[in-house]
C-alpha cells in the first residue's frame, strides 16, 4: 500500500517513479502469488476473484508501459495502475473486516468500505486525468 501511495502521489516518470512502480507491482505480483494459494471458504471464493482481477490490473497497467507500442499507452497506464492501487486499497478493508469483525457485521462492513474506497478512488483518479490528459 506504501509503494502504491508514493507512486501515485510523486511527480510521473522519474527514474523514482519507475523504480518504486517496479518495486509495487512486484510486491503485487507476489501477494497475488500467495491470494491463489489460500483455500478461504474451502473453494474458489471472492477473494480468489479479486485476486485474479487484481493481477489483471497490474499487468494491463505495467505492459503497456514498458511496450510503449500504441500512442494510448500512458492512458491505458495510468487507468489500470491506478485501479490497481484503489482495489489494493479496497482489499486493505477486507482485511481488516476478517481481523476486526464477527461473521455478524463481516460483508457488511467489507462491501460498504470497499464500495466507498472505489468510489472516491475513481472520482480522484478521474479528476486528476483531465489535467493529464487534455
Amino acid at each position: 500500500m506504501i509503494l502504491g501511495s508514493i507512486v501515485l502521489l510523486k511527480p510521473k516518470g522519474t527514474v523514482s517513479h519507475k523504480r518504486i512502480g517496479y518495486a509495487y507491482v512486484v510486491s503485487m505480483l507476489l501477494l497475488n502469488g500467495t491470494a491463489f494459494g489460500m483455500h478461504t471458504f474451502g473453494t474458489f471464493g471472492p477473494f480468489h476473484f479479486a485476486a485474479v482481477m487484481s493481477l489483471a490490473c497490474v499487468l494491463a497497467g505495467i505492459i503497456p508501459a514498458i511496450r510503449r507500442k500504441n500512442n494510448d499507452w500512458l492512458k491505458r497506464h495510468y487507468y489500470y495502475m491506478g485501479g490497481s492501487v484503489i482495489g489494493l486499497y479496497a482489499a486493505f478493508w477486507a482485511e481488516v473486516g476478517t481481523r476486526a469483525f464477527d461473521n455478524k457485521f463481516f460483508w457488511l462492513v467489507v462491501v460498504l468500505a470497499s464500495t466507498l474506497t472505489t468510489v472516491v478512488g475513481v472520482y480522484v483518479m478521474r479528476k486528476q486525468a483531465k489535467t493529464r490528459f487534455q
